[in-house]
């Protein structure tokens, strides 16, 4: 499964670089567990975790896509659909001054990445 791969290591520096950003900002504030009321820490945990939350799915059924002979097109489609999805939505989320746009923008590449996959999982396994 070689897209799902290049995807996946692809994504890799974006999780290990937002689990830096929390374990940084801990360190600062000498707090071990939860935000300590820090509002930047807040942002960063929840950074980190909303990409824990959507980018090992879809990375799923990327895999999965591919495990079923799913057109390479479809594969890169659902991949930048998916790297662009969490970068924007990463990026947003962090600012203390949120830009909504940036958000929404990157939660609806991110779904559209997991609709594209799972459509391309569904068509594979039907035919």
């Amino acid at each position: 499964m070689p897209i799902a791969a290049l995807y996946a290591a692809i994504l890799t520096p974006l999780f290990i670089g937002l689990a830096v950003r929390v374990v940084l900002r801990r360190n600062s504030l000498a707090t071990t567990i939860g935000d300590g009321g820090d509002a930047a820490l807040t942002r960063r945990i929840r950074v980190h975790g909303n990409f824990c939350e959507y980018a090992p799915m879809a990375l799923l059924l990327l895999a999965l896509a591919e495990s079923v002979a799913t057109p390479g097109w479809v594969l890169h489609l659902a991949g930048i659909l998916l790297v662009a999805g969490r970068c924007l939505h990463a990026f947003g989320v962090s600012q203390l001054n949120e830009t909504l746009g940036f958000r929404i923008v990157g939660m609806a590449l991110t779904f559209a990445s997991i609709i594209v996959a799972a459509l391309a999982c569904l068509a594979g396994a039907l035919a």
